[in-house]
């Protein structure tokens, strides 16, 4: 049974992620706690990165930085944590120094026998668990808290990496080379995905996005083939895995960035994330009616760029996303949640990020006639 948290009193993203018509866009930012802001920046000269992570006080902290910095203006907050999370339950070690660095990654199918046969996601995850029901009751119902995991095939990405990668030459490798035993490796963590977001709704998540940062290096073959089937096991198993504890069965949102959208949207979550490449009124064509006939909810999509152009260009360019979502909706802001079409990056000055949010609450605003 869930847990009791404060009533929430803006519920704007999940009424927009259910498909609803809503007075204006929901908005919030992907790394919208993060380096950009002083606040942030202070707590992690003394703290290192994943020692925030294991920390639900600190976690709790971060994530609230941002909503007490725009009181008003967020629609939603994003737990403090990290996609790399669930390859160290796993019981890989990453270190971020600055980003991501696996001291012992996947080199050939028999390191995989290295890898426990079973994690105990409540043991090694618990932390988040304990940083999102501390944040959901911090948050005093302000607005609803975001939980979130890595995407199978992203994060098989970075244990056979090691890391970033401009070509993913080992991890796609092994698609080609080792296409069963990349199968078997996907299912297992996906194993473990479904069980981490069926804990973090317990612990009081009320809306889950899925990462699939690196969906645009497949081919559509292959992200039918590597990525799809366990995407779909996700909405699936997540959903069911709800309703058997009687948990609140919450929204799902996929950012699948760079796959087809039509692909991504076949995978069965409420909403999918766009980056800044795609128009929302040609995936809305793409997309309406794909899964039993209704609509998807869009997320997205400014470029991360725009925050750099002065005021001028970032009102400029929210104008015209938002005239883009309203036009795919026929005129109404309806099944659409604005965000960045990926994260917010280090150097963006805080005050034009405060811009960019009073932008989209007065652009996506449609008049009642």
């Amino acid at each position: 049974m869930a847990q009791e948290f404060p009533t929430l009193t803006n519920d704007l993203l999940l009424r927009a992620a259910r498909g609803e018509q809503t007075e204006r866009a929901p908005v919030w930012v992907m790394r919208q706690a993060g380096r950009y802001l002083p606040e942030f920046r202070k707590t992690r000269e003394t703290h290192e990165f994943f020692e925030i992570c294991r920390s639900p006080t600190l976690a709790t902290e971060i994530t609230m930085q941002p909503i007490r910095r725009y009181a008003g203006l967020l629609d939603a907050a994003i737990i403090f944590s990290d996609i790399l999370v669930v390859p160290q339950a796993m019981g890989m070690e990453v270190i971020m120094n600055p980003g991501p660095h696996f001291t012992d990654p996947l080199n050939t199918p028999a390191d995989i026998e290295k890898l426990p046969r079973e994690v105990d996601v409540e043991k090694e995850l618990g932390y988040v668990f304990e940083a999102l029901t501390l944040t959901r009751k911090t948050l005093a119902g302000q607005v609803p808290l975001i939980g979130f995991t890595g995407a199978p095939w992203t994060l098989m990405m970075y244990m056979i990496e090691g890391g970033g990668s401009q070509t993913r030459q080992k991890s796609k490798t092994w698609l080609f080379k080792y296409p069963e035993v990349s199968k078997q490796l996907l299912a297992r963590i996906t194993d473990i995905c479904v069980q981490y977001l069926i804990g973090q709704v317990n612990a009081g998540a009320q809306l889950l996005q899925v990462f699939d940062s690196n969906a645009g290096d497949l081919s559509p073959h292959d992200f039918s083939t590597f990525a799809l089937p366990y995407l779909k096991r996700i909405a699936d198993e997540v959903r069911e895995g709800l309703k058997a504890r009687q948990l609140p069965v919450v929204p799902l949102t996929l950012f699948a960035k760079g796959a087809s959208p039509s692909l991504a949207a076949s995978a069965g979550y409420d909403t999918i994330g766009l980056d800044w490449t795609l128009d929302p009124r040609d995936v809305a064509k793409l997309t309406d009616g794909i899964i039993d006939g209704r609509t998807i909810t869009l997320q997205g999509n400014l470029d991360p760029v725009v925050l750099y152009g002065g005021r001028e260009a970032i009102e400029r360019e929210v104008k015209r996303m938002c005239n883009a979502f309203h036009d795919a909706r026929g005129g109404a802001c309806k099944a659409w949640i604005a965000n960045l079409g990926h994260g917010i990056t280090p150097g963006v000055d805080p005050e034009d990020m405060k811009f960019f949010l009073e932008c989209v609450h007065k652009y996506s605003a449609v008049p009642s006639s």
